[in-house]
């Protein structure tokens, strides 16, 4: 009976790789989703959602503009942001391999 190997494969990729792969994914999620955070932000002092001097949409307008902004945030990033995402992502890479 042979033992078996660690370096089990899954079609052509490497177990490894694959695992790999899922934490990339996971890490530019984040990267991603901070970027949208930061977008957000930005938004928010640019002035966009602010209540309009006139017509305004009283108290709901005030309580749902923040989630206009992060929607309107997340799909920025979606189209390519500012390239913000990217970067954290490299830093958030190396930050898990130098845990390891």
């Amino acid at each position: 009976m042979e033992p078996i190997s660690t370096g089990m494969t899954f079609g052509k990729v490497p177990a490894a790789t694959l695992n790999a792969s899922k934490e990339d994914a996971q890490l530019m999620e984040v990267a991603r989703d901070l970027e949208a955070s930061f977008l957000s932000e930005m938004l928010k002092t640019a002035g966009l959602g602010k209540p309009r001097e006139s017509f305004g949409g009283g108290a709901g307008e005030d309580q749902f503009s923040s989630f206009l902004r992060q929607a309107q945030a997340q799909e920025m990033v979606k189209a390519g942001g500012i390239g913000l995402a990217q970067t954290l992502f490299e830093a958030l890479k190396e930050h898990s391999v130098d845990a390891f």
